[in-house]
């Protein structure tokens, strides 16, 4: 259980998240670093997490041009994470591009690639704003499978979606593609700003490979505690 949680260090200072890195690493299997903390703290602190023995889930969610994307992948590998993701709806030609450089790149190295996964449709979206604000006229369950498969077919690892669009996931990627599920939710915790919540016994039980976890753990007066009570 504690490899699959994955705690969302969505802090803006370095030292914060070393803290928080500290007193949770032997509870849980990776962190995720994000736009808010990167842009604090830069690529130093994914340097340092990784040198702290962390696996590191960079979350930057590229969305650009392929040539791009291409050069950002490669960059992501130099950085030693354990996986990042890119945006599904960028479309096949960057995802392909995204996908051949980091396995290239690892292969120059010598090393094991980064999981590379796409992501399909914000956690934070309702299917009515998916439908009025982005026009997109499938229903939210089919728009998340089918960025899914061009996913699969780009050569990425696997998805960030919600984990109550994993049936659908599973239904077209099958049971091997990775699927890492965000707006988790322990039924102590608030919901927040997140939309499509589940539990953590909920994503499990539904097929979530990865469970990215935040506010629950970060925010708690004690992060151990929090974290002891997650895995209970």
């Amino acid at each position: 259980m504690r490899e699959k949680i994955i705690v969302a260090l969505d802090v803006d200072s370095e030292a914060r998240a070393l803290s928080l890195a500290d007193q949770l690493q032997e509870y849980v299997g990776a962190f995720k670093v994000g736009l808010q903390l990167y842009h604090a703290a830069g690529p130093e602190i994914v340097r340092k997490l990784v040198r702290s023995g962390a696996k590191v889930f960079l979350d930057l969610k590229f969305h650009d041009i392929p040539n791009t994307v291409a050069r950002a992948a490669e960059a992501m590998v130099d950085l030693g994470v354990f996986m990042f993701n890119v945006h599904a709806s960028g479309g096949g030609r960057m995802l392909e591009a995204a996908a051949r450089a980091a396995k290239e790149k690892a292969l120059r190295l010598g090393i094991t690639p980064p999981l590379l996964l796409g992501v399909t449709v914000l956690t934070s979206l309702s299917e009515a704003e998916l439908r009025t604000e982005t026009g997109v006229e499938r229903p939210l369950p089919e728009q998340v499978a089918a960025l899914a498969r061009l996913s699969q077919n780009s050569g990425l690892d696997g998805v960030v979606a919600s984990a109550r669009e994993i049936p659908w996931i599973r239904s077209v990627c099958g049971e091997d593609f990775v699927i890492v599920t965000p707006g988790i939710r322990p039924a102590w915790a608030a919901k927040n700003d997140q939309q499509r919540v589940v539990t953590p016994r909920e994503a499990l039980k539904l097929g979530a490979d990865y469970l990215v976890i935040g506010r629950p753990l970060t925010a708690a007066a004690s992060p151990r505690d929090a974290a002891k009570r997650l895995l209970a």
